[in-house]
């Protein structure tokens, strides 16, 4: 199990849409979430150990100059990129740094500054199985990739399950609510089932207000080890990393259909590996931060989460359960569809989230009582982190 490994500090910045502030550079966003999450463990740069970057867009060294806004102390760079899951993965590598004995205190950054999308034509495209695999299945269309794969995860869930588009619609409803008590999300305004159903439809069933915008920002978390808590008198604030996983594709991946082409099956797998090793169910946890780039892979997480059965997932959100007053919060934050999703910094901001709700520090948003939060970030490729935070009672 090696160390035991806590969030001491965590930031973010404002997410916003790229073209709100085409100045704002990546160095910039670094500087002002790392700033934030320092100062919110009452840590100066010097006494990280380690370091580990993410970003998706951008040249291979750009966390090292990332992190040079905050100091120059020749402590390990390491620049992650896993697509979705990079932010995640970049907490589980100083997590990990931390686990094994090889630093005290490590600083976990994720960024975005999003740009065109880089092709090459004389090497393999990394999703070319997962297009191979769905387009066996269906007819090609020049929608989105990512909408098309979603946007068939869900007509497939309607097919198996009867799932109605409403549902899907309704977890768009919730998130979008959500935020309008989030100041740092990139939209902060409520919409009914109605308007989330007539907005531009993009690739059945999703519309427009079912997808996560393209966003630019930066998130970070200061993680440390039981020891360095107690010396630096940090365990009124610390949240405790219960249990992390990661697991990546699968053959039912693509061999098996949509649903499970879009990594239901990663996160049920990451998920049994979490609840194993911390010793809780989804029944221990109050509040999520879960992967809604579109809501059908919201209600499809549900699922593979073990919140309810495969094919109970409509009903989940019908019922409200997931929403507050209902068995579990999820995305109190707004989610991807709402807070935004610069692609670094996803995995992060929800750390920075749970670990807010989990401290009572969430103002309008927080969950009341809240001691145990999981968290889920899911890249296409393929990436699922899912991790488990707990903070004891005072």
């Amino acid at each position: 199990m090696g160390e035991r490994v806590f969030v001491v500090g965590v930031g973010m910045t404002d997410f916003v849409k790229p073209s709100a502030r085409p100045d704002w550079d990546y160095p910039d966003m670094a500087r002002e979430a790392g700033s934030q999450a320092l100062a919110d463990a009452g840590l100066a740069y010097e006494r990280i150990e380690h370091v580990a970057v993410g970003y998706c867009f951008g040249d291979t060294t750009a966390g090292q100059r990332a992190v040079y806004e905050l100091g120059h102390t020749g402590v390990p760079v390491i620049n992650v990129n896993n697509a979705c899951a990079t932010g995640s993965t970049a907490l589980m590598v100083a997590r990990s740094a931390v686990a094994a004995g090889m630093a005290e205190c490590a600083l976990a950054l994720g960024f975005e500054k999003m740009g065109r999308v880089a092709t090459y034509s004389d090497r393999a495209y990394p999703l070319d199985r997962h297009i191979a695999s769905m387009n066996a299945r269906h007819e090609k269309s020049d929608a989105l990739i990512t909408a098309q794969m979603f946007g068939n995860a869900g007509r497939e869930h309607m097919q198996r399950y009867g799932t109605r588009a409403e549902s899907f619609a309704r977890i768009a409803v919730k998130n979008h609510r959500h935020s309008v008590h989030n100041p740092r999300a990139q939209f902060q305004k409520e919409f009914s089932l109605e308007e989330v159903l007539a907005s531009p439809m993009q690739f059945p069933p999703l519309t427009l207000l079912q997808c996560c915008p393209t966003s630019n920002g930066a998130a970070a978390a200061v993680v440390a080890s039981e020891s360095f808590v107690r010396a630096h008198g940090l365990a009124a604030r610390a949240v405790e990393i219960a249990a992390q996983a990661m697991a990546t594709d699968l053959p039912s991946t693509f061999k098996a259909g949509d649903i499970e082409m879009i990594g239901a099956d990663l996160t049920r797998t990451a998920a049994r590996r979490v609840y194993e090793a911390s010793g809780l169910g989804p029944e221990d946890v109050d509040v999520i931060e879960l992967h809604d780039c579109f809501s059908t892979n919201e209600l499809i997480t549900y699922e593979g989460l073990g919140l309810c059965a495969p094919g109970k997932g409509g009903e989940l959100i019908d019922s409200g359960a997931t929403s507050y007053g209902g068995r579990w919060v999820v995305n109190p934050s707004g989610g991807l569809i709402s807070k935004g999703h610069p692609i670094g910094a996803t995995g992060l901001a929800q750390c920075a989230e749970l670990t807010w709700q989990l401290r009572g520090e969430a103002g309008k948003r927080q969950v009341e009582g809240a001691r145990v939060a999981l968290q889920h970030n899911l890249g296409l490729g393929g990436a699922a982190v899912i991790t488990l935070y707990r903070r004891d009672p005072d």
